[in-house]
């Protein structure tokens, strides 16, 4: 079994490389939202803000100084280049679990973010700036999907990378939909559209639903396609299978494994539709997957980092 600080720092690679993205993707769609200068294009800035957990109340949320805050603001601990940091860190101090391939990767993406001429960089063209970044964390999870064998270390990096996606999306979501969110139910077209954008969706849900964005069919898209990578219910059909992958060399203690609270999750979605979404309201469902992750992120600690000494020595 792989060692708990080994596992631990892979996790939070997955985690930290996952979030830098999301929230580069919420930075170019809302610097694309201040074009438009009209109701619509304001109140898709503030779904953005409103997911990273400001409410922008009180601020120009058209402004070009808070999406350069959500990527380049050392002392905000979940910004872009925080992010980017503390993946590097993690990933250092498991060098030897990841390939040179993506290894350098990642460092050369945290040497852009982090140099002195970034925020110059950002200035002058931040649409650029945010698509290389972007373009650099695919680049990342393509090295480390075609070169790393997919053993334990690749399955905890992945493990980190769906669980962040599941509470990211979910969050998005529930701000979007759920029975009060802060602010209105969306149904504005051009906001709609920001959405699908801010989750990578909105080619993939053209496919399927050609011009017709509706909340009823984004809702079923990015909750319940089993097919679409960020979806949540393809996110935790990954954790699962992950997780029961590698329950089968860990300890399993009197409570119930991660793989399990990950397989009722996993069913609760499989199992729902969009149907009973509307007649109940999207809120105590996306309220349940965000709950639910948090539960699982214990049990996978309890599992496999935190776990008392004694129930790994010898009898």
């Amino acid at each position: 079994m792989m060692l708990a600080r080994v596992a631990d720092s892979l996790y939070w690679l997955g985690r930290y490389i996952e979030r830098a993205e999301h929230l580069s993707r919420l930075s170019s769609v809302m610097l694309n939202a201040t074009l438009d200068q009209t109701d619509s294009g304001a109140h898709a800035v503030r779904i953005a803000m409103a997911a990273v957990g400001d409410p922008a109340d009180g601020v120009d949320v058209g402004s070009f100084e808070a999406a350069e805050a959500l990527v380049l603001d050392r002392s905000d601990t979940n910004s872009v280049v925080s992010s980017l940091a503390r993946a590097r860190e993690n990933a250092r101090q498991v060098r030897d679990q990841i390939t040179t391939e993506t290894w350098e990767r990642l460092n050369l993406l945290y040497l852009k973010v982090t140099d002195d001429k970034a925020a110059k960089e950002f200035s002058d063209g931040s649409a650029n700036f945010l698509h290389d970044v972007i373009a650099d964390l695919h680049l990342f999870k393509g090295a480390a999907d075609t070169t790393m064998s997919h053993g334990e270390s690749w399955r905890f990096m992945m493990l980190g990378i769906y669980m962040e996606r599941a509470q990211l999306v979910s969050r998005l979501l529930e701000v979007c939909f759920a029975e009060s969110p802060v602010h209105g139910h969306v149904d504005d077209h051009v906001a709609l559209v920001s959405v699908l954008r801010m989750a990578c969706a909105l080619e993939p849900y053209l496919r399927v639903y050609t011009a017709e964005i509706e909340p009823r069919h984004i809702l079923e898209f990015l909750v319940f396609d089993e097919d679409f990578p960020r979806s949540i219910r393809f996110a935790t059909a990954q954790i699962e299978q992950h997780l029961s992958a590698m329950a089968r060399n860990a300890f399993i203690g009197e409570r119930p494994g991660p793989e399990r609270l990950a397989g009722r999750l996993k069913a609760r979605l499989q199992f729902a539709d969009v149907d009973e979404l509307e007649a109940v309201g999207a809120g105590p469902l996306l309220t349940t997957v965000v709950n639910e992750c948090a539960r699982i992120h214990e049990a996978i600690y309890e599992t496999f980092v935190a776990y008392p000494l004694e129930t790994r020595l010898p009898a």
